[in-house]
């Protein structure tokens, strides 16, 4: 257990690297480590002076100390919530971060690797991919958690596998005082590997506020093909920065379906793929049902590198209350980018005076033979609509749901697990009732 009296988080973070320093990793680690930290400690935190967090103020996050590396009873603890009725799937559990094996459950899946990031070194992928990827962002919370992660994941699927059932990867925040996680990932699909990965983020009972700096690497080689999901069930408690950096080689697929629900206080997700060679395919589903006094910001690139490759993206924003949803899509078509086909639309449906919701779609494009186009669109909820199903002999409650429904059918409809969209569809349902 590490907790450190400092006047900030900053110092705080200063004075644990200097320890990781002394620990016995490879000195290949310890330099990328090195270089992190340096270019987080040039950057510090980011703040609304910077574009790209305009809306999105961490003061409050970051103006304290919390409880570092915390060691957790993991004994009965109850993942219930986790649970999606009618999924088969292998289940990892990750408590803060930490990959706990008691908990979870892999069966025979031959060639499959998974262990704690922090006893990866060694592995060929791990050498070759590792902070390859995200680390050539410039995102100061990146760098810092390339410097200072301590947990978190490491999944290799060689090559031509595919794996019998989906993953799903609980990640628990769990502890009676005040903590911040940092949680590394990386995921490398070899050539012609196929998986489907389930993330889902439960609070468990009487937790402490907490902040968490998640950063995923995931890998596609070529011909590769994963289906991910991000299910953001955690409470009020719940403070989450995730980067996610997607590296796609030729014929490979990437379907990502990020979904976040009333519960935590604070979310902010950037979630970047990079399509560098031909024939790349990727998808971005979005639905965000948000309620009380949440922010939830959604920040996603696009960058197409090569010819002749696709994206599709699509988000849905639900903000309720005094909710605050933010939508900023880049797309980036590079001059030897020809024949791409790049859709990106963002439609908001705001339920209450008091919603709020910021969105800025942007195209960047130096090819000239494209089909590229994106999309906005802004309303509040249609009472007449509503009128219309009640003056029917529907109740209001249910009116709202089928309504909210309709609205999210676009991007619902899309989903590949039958199990998760029912799930997700009774968690938009749950969201719109709980009053």
């Amino acid at each position: 257990m590490n907790l450190i009296v400092a006047n900030s988080l900053f110092e705080q973070l200063t004075s644990t690297f200097s320890e990781l320093e002394a620990s016995h990793e490879p000195l290949a680690l310890k330099a990328i480590r090195s270089q992190a930290f340096a270019r987080f400690e040039a950057k510090g935190f980011p703040t609304v002076k910077n574009e790209d967090w305009k809306y999105t103020n961490i003061h409050s996050l970051i103006n304290k100390t919390y409880l570092l590396n915390e060691d957790v009873d993991v004994a009965n603890l109850d993942l219930s919530q986790a649970d999606i009725p009618g999924l088969d799937a292998h289940r990892i559990v990750l408590i803060n971060g930490q990959y706990v094996l008691a908990f979870s459950s892999l069966a025979d899946e031959v060639g499959l690797v998974v262990k704690p990031i922090e006893e990866a070194a060694e592995e060929p992928a791990f050498q070759q991919h590792f902070a390859q990827h995200a680390d050539k962002t410039d995102s100061a919370m990146v760098a810092l958690n390339t410097a200072l992660y301590t947990s978190g994941l490491y999944l290799y699927i060689p090559k031509n596998k595919v794996l019998s059932k989906p993953i799903q990867i609980v990640h628990v925040a769990t502890g009676g005082d005040e903590f911040f996680a940092q949680t590394r990932n990386l995921f490398v699909l070899d050539t012609n590997a196929e998986a489907e990965i389930i993330e889902s983020f439960v609070t468990l009972e009487n937790t402490a506020k907490n902040l968490h700096n998640k950063v995923s690497e995931i890998v596609l080689a070529d011909n590769a093909k994963l289906q991910h999901y991000y299910l953001q069930l955690a409470d009020v408690s719940g403070n989450y920065i995730n980067h996610t950096e997607i590296y796609q080689s030729k014929d490979s697929l990437y379907n990502n379906y990020n979904c976040n629900f009333p519960g935590p206080a604070f979310v902010r997700n950037d979630i970047n793929i990079r399509l560098d060679a031909e024939n790349v395919e990727s998808h971005l589903y979005g639905i965000n049902l948000l309620a009380d006094k949440q922010l939830v910001d959604n920040h996603t690139i696009v960058d197409h590198m090569k010819p002749h490759c696709e994206s599709y993206e699509w988000y849905k924003n639900i903000p309720q209350d005094e909710s605050t949803a933010v939508f900023n899509g880049k797309i980036f078509v590079r001059e030897d980018a020809q024949k791409t086909n790049a859709f990106q639309q963002n439609n908001n449906m705001l339920i209450g005076d008091k919603a709020t919701v910021y969105t800025k779609p942007q195209l960047e494009i130096f090819a000239d033979d494209v089909k590229c186009s994106h999309g906005c669109t802004m309303g509040q909820f249609d009472d007449e609509a509503l009128f219309y199903l009640r003056a029917r002999g529907i109740g209001e409650e249910s009116a709202r749901i089928l309504l909210v429904h309709a609205f999210a059918f676009d991007v619902t409809s899309r989903f590949s697990n039958e199990a998760v969209r029912a799930f997700v569809e009774d968690l938009v349902a749950k969201g719109l009732d709980r009053r």
